[in-house]
């Protein structure tokens, strides 16, 4: 078997799990690949999990397995308690926003990449005005969607108990807040290459 994967015997509660894991691009496993199969496996999500090796606690996620002293055919130790019906109720919902702002984003990527193309004069300079206002109006579509999300995150109640959605929530808030700021910062270089277009076309009209 090759080296970037291995087979190990998980016990949790009553009951031991047999887990492969391959390390990503060819290289080693680590503890966070070992402990994103346990999530699949057994529902406990990654921060409720206790994982121990030997009698030692293993918390290093980017380490690899290897350098815990784990290989093919060792037995590990898990504690953790999976969360509520409730809280993955709650989860779900918020991938499935996660879902939603990567589609925005690269709607948005996209914005960014023609106004690149145009301000390298890929276009005819009379095409170019017609061309940012698209531009400019599918920035704003994707800042409204961005604000809508946003909107939507922040008006979903979490108890103080539901650790994993209240940390997915918290980064999800700063990631669309990241987009919005780039929406902005997309539209102000729209703007500054419209309005170099038009002095330039007014030089040409007064000569």
């Amino acid at each position: 078997m090759a080296e970037n994967t291995v087979t190990v015997t998980v016990a949790y509660g009553s009951t031991k799990h047999s887990i492969t894991v391959t390390g990503l691009d060819g290289n080693e496993p680590i503890l966070k690949d070992l402990s994103d199969a346990l999530v699949q496996v057994t529902g406990v999500p990654m921060p409720a999990q206790k994982l121990i090796f030997k009698g030692k606690s293993l918390k290093e996620m980017e380490e690899s397995l290897s350098s815990f002293g784990i290989k093919q055919g060792c037995k590990l130790m898990m504690i953790g308690k999976r969360n509520s019906p409730e809280e993955e109720s709650e989860l779900k919902k918020l991938k499935d926003i996660e879902k939603s702002v990567e589609q925005t984003a690269k709607k948005l990527e996209k914005v960014d990449g023609e106004l690149t193309g145009l301000k390298n004069g890929f276009l005819a300079k009379d095409l170019q005005a017609e061309a940012l206002g698209r531009l400019d109006q599918r920035v704003k579509v994707a800042s409204e969607q961005f604000m809508k999300i946003l909107e939507q995150v922040d008006s979903m109640t979490l108890p103080e108990n539901f650790g994993d959605c209240r940390m997915k929530k918290k980064g999800l808030v700063k990631t669309v807040q990241g987009f919005l700021a780039q929406c902005d910062k997309i539209e102000a270089g729209i703007l500054d290459h419209l309005a170099k277009i038009q002095s330039k076309n007014l030089a040409l009209a007064d000569s």
